[in-house]
C-alpha cells in the first residue's frame, strides 16, 4: 500500500510535470521550438491563438489587436526570410507546404490543443492549410481568397505558369531583383525581407488552390475581406469571396472598409472588434 508521505510525493511529482508540460511560460513555450523556417514568439495568458502574417511581414502587424485583446496567449508567427530574419531554410525550393508542415509541428511541440488561428494574406492559406490538418479549434483567414492567383483575377491552371517565370525573374535578373527591392521598400513592414523568399512565396500561392477542398474544414471559419468606399466594387468583391467560399460550410464573411488589403492597420478598431468577436463567441 502507499502511504500517506509516498502518495503526496507522486501527487507533487505528477503536478510538477503536468505542470512543466501544459502551464509552460510563454518564454519557455518560444526558447524551447527550434526551427530554420519560422520563429515564434508568445505573450500573453489565456486561451491559445495562432498569429500568422502575410508575404514579407513580420509579427508587428498585430501589436494593436494583442494591445486590445487581454485574455489569450498569443503565438505570434515570422516566416524567417520576412521582416529581417534570415531565410535559413526557405533560401530556396518550395516554401507554403513547408511552412505549413513546420506551423503544424510547432503546435504539437508546445503541446497547443486545437488553437484558434488567424491568418492575413499569405498567413490565410498557411491557416486554411492547418485546418485541412484537423489542428485548428476554428480558423479566421483576413482578405484572402483560396486560390491565391484569384487575388488578381486569375487562376492556378492559368498563372502558375507566369508566377513560375516571374520568380526566375525576380531572382535570377538584375532588373528583376532591383524591382522586387522597390517593391520591399514601398510596402510597410516589409522592410528587411529576402527577395527570392517573396519569390518563391508568390510562386507557390499562384499554383495553390483550396476551392475544392473547403468543404473537408473540420473547423468553424470566419472569413474578413476588405473593401472599399466604392458600392459597385464593394458588391463585386463580396460576390467573388462569397462564391470562393461557398463551399465551406457555415462560413461566416464580414466586409471591412474602407481599407486596402492590411485591414489591421487600415481599420484597427473594426478588425479588433471583429477579431474579439471571434475569439470570444
Amino acid at each position: 500500500m502507499i502511504d500517506d508521505m509516498n502518495r503526496r510525493r507522486l501527487l507533487l511529482g505528477a503536478a510538477a510535470f503536468l505542470g512543466g508540460w501544459t502551464f509552460r511560460s510563454p518564454a519557455a513555450l518560444a526558447a524551447s521550438f527550434q526551427s530554420s523556417r519560422i520563429a515564434v514568439s508568445v505573450t500573453g495568458k489565456g486561451r491559445d491563438v495562432l498569429l500568422i502574417p502575410g508575404l514579407a511581414s513580420g509579427p508587428a502587424v498585430w501589436n494593436r489587436q494583442i494591445a486590445a485583446l487581454p485574455g489569450f496567449r498569443w503565438h505570434r508567427i515570422q516566416v524567417r526570410g520576412f521582416a529581417g530574419l534570415a531565410p535559413e531554410a526557405n533560401a530556396g525550393g518550395p516554401l507554403i507546404q513547408p511552412l505549413a508542415d513546420e506551423i503544424a509541428r510547432y503546435i504539437k511541440s508546445a503541446g497547443l490543443v486545437r488553437p484558434a488561428i488567424v491568418g492575413h494574406s499569405m498567413g490565410g492559406t498557411l491557416a486554411m492549410l492547418l485546418g485541412l490538418r484537423g489542428v485548428a479549434g476554428r480558423l479566421m483567414v483576413v482578405d484572402m481568397l483560396p486560390a491565391g492567383a484569384a487575388m488578381v483575377g486569375g487562376t492556378a491552371r492559368g498563372m502558375g505558369y507566369l508566377a513560375d517565370q516571374l520568380s526566375q525573374y525576380f531572382t535570377g535578373t538584375l532588373g528583376g531583383r532591383a524591382y522586387l527591392a522597390q517593391i520591399v521598400a514601398q510596402t510597410p513592414g516589409a522592410q528587411g525581407s529576402d527577395p527570392a523568399v517573396i519569390a518563391s512565396a508568390l510562386r507557390d500561392l499562384a499554383n495553390i488552390d483550396l476551392t475544392a477542398r473547403l468543404a473537408k474544414l473540420g473547423a468553424p471559419l470566419e472569413v474578413i475581406y476588405a473593401v472599399g468606399a466604392d458600392r459597385a466594387q464593394a458588391a463585386d468583391i463580396t460576390r467573388r469571396f462569397r462564391a470562393a467560399y461557398a463551399m465551406a460550410k457555415g462560413a461566416r464573411l464580414t466586409p471591412i472598409g474602407p481599407s486596402g488589403h492590411v485591414v489591421m492597420a487600415d481599420q484597427p478598431a473594426r478588425f479588433t472588434a471583429a477579431l474579439r468577436d471571434f475569439l470570444t463567441r
